[in-house]
């Protein structure tokens, strides 16, 4: 990854901080995108210089189109293009049927959907004029139907994502864009715990672990391993494809995947 530049909204926390900090290991520049956790990006930041990287951080809601024009901008002026995008930004809220409320359900779709959208739409413009890039959406095994319970309103985003990661492959064709996804399970990172106690969080690890074939939850750096397959030329035959990365889980709502 020597010399690309890479994008990774929600890089301040959790899988989109592993990513950053693998990605700078291997030679990249990472701009890295946050929010509301600016302290916390910023430290990734200055952990990346800490090991001799580059890197950025830039404040941007995905869910407004304009602040991620401005943010991509930002950018492009500081590294000279975006090489790499990786769609990882976005949140959880709980809601089956009977539960979701709109106020969740547009959240949701603002962060998860629309972002994954918009990031892709304004980065795309850059990249199709360089001659090429990847681009690494990151959904949720909830998109494809797991059974853990208050999934429901949060795996409609994440299936969401997972076809717009076929149709913008199919739509970049030819152009020499990929376009592929990373679908996590349960990994320990701040986003499963938040709401919990200690215990209630260690209670549904154990709970989730059984559901596993290798009888444990993910670690952010594991998918980050998955996500930099697709960011490097070792994907480069690989279009619109998700790649399932949770531990083998047993319990989907359907026949097989």
């Amino acid at each position: 990854m020597d010399g690309k530049v890479a994008l990774i909204t929600g890089g301040s926390r959790g899988i989109g901080r592993a990513t950053a900090v693998l990605f700078a290991r291997e030679g990249a520049k990472v701009c890295v995108n946050y929010v509301n956790g600016e302290a916390e990006a910023n430290k990734v930041a200055d952990e990346i210089r800490s090991i001799g990287g580059q890197a950025t951080a830039l404040r941007a809601d995905i869910s407004r189109e304009a602040e991620v024009a401005e943010m991509v901008r930002r950018a492009v002026s500081q590294f000279g293009r975006i090489d790499i995008l990786v769609n990882n930004a976005g949140i959880l809220l709980p809601g089956d049927l009977m539960t979701m409320t709109d106020k969740a359900l547009d959240d949701m779709f603002g962060i998860n959907v629309k972002g994954t959208i918009y990031c892709t739409r304004e980065v795309a413009k850059g990249m199709l004029d360089n001659g090429g890039g990847k681009i690494v959406n990151v959904a949720s095994n909830a998109g494809l139907g797991n059974s853990y319970r208050g999934n429901t309103a949060y795996g409609i985003t994440k299936a969401a994502v997972m076809l717009l990661t076929k149709r913008f492959a199919f739509e970049f064709r030819g152009r020499n864009v990929n376009v592929n996804c990373v679908a996590p399970g349960y990994t320990d990172t701040e986003m499963p715990a938040r709401g919990k106690t200690r215990p209630q969080f260690e209670a549904s690890v154990a709970e989730v672990s059984t559901r596993t074939m290798l009888n444990r939850i993910g670690r952010p750096e594991e998918i980050a391993d998955a996500i930099m397959f697709f960011a490097t030329e070792e994907s480069s035959f690989a279009t619109g494809q998700t790649l399932v990365v949770d531990g083998g889980r047993m319990d989907y709502l359907s026949h097989g995947i």
